[in-house]
């Protein structure tokens, strides 16, 4: 099939050390209401603003996984993209997001492994300029061959 026929992202030949791609996205509540009901993770830091006020956050936050999800957007629909097989991801949490913020994940090819047509990729999310998650992952990519 032809790689523009939106069923196949790059292939492994196709990747070079450097190559990034991003996606960005503002958390809305609805997001968090909808993350929260879908994963039953309903922490009151997240829903409840008069508990969320009294802690460190001074109020509500995103879920920390619902940014992360967007690391799984870059590598599943545009880098590598669609064909792309999440292997492993590790995550440092910096700071949070808060409703309304912008989250920008960005992925970028930090090594090639030919022989099992596999890519480590630098996996970050910013809000503005700040790290707010800090990670890499390894994914199987589709080959030509």
């Amino acid at each position: 099939m032809d790689e523009r026929d939106g069923l196949h992202g790059l292939y492994f030949e196709d990747l070079e050390i450097g190559l990034s791609g991003s996606y960005g996205k503002t958390v809305t509540e609805t997001d968090i209401v909808m993350f929260a009901g879908i994963t039953g993770d309903t922490n009151p830091v997240h829903l409840n603003q008069d508990y969320a006020a009294t802690t460190m956050f001074e109020g509500r936050i995103a879920h920390g996984m619902l940014s992360a999800g967007f690391i799984s957007t870059v590598l599943g629909t545009r880098l590598p993209g669609p064909g792309t097989i999440y292997l492993s991801q590790n995550l440092q949490f910096k700071a949070p997001v808060r409703i309304g913020d912008t989250v920008t994940a960005r992925v970028t090819v930090r090594e090639l492994i030919p022989a099992k047509k596999r890519a480590i990729m630098e996996t970050n999310c910013y809000v503005g300029d700040r790290c707010v998650i800090s990670g890499e992952a390894t994914v199987m990519v589709p080959s030509r061959a």
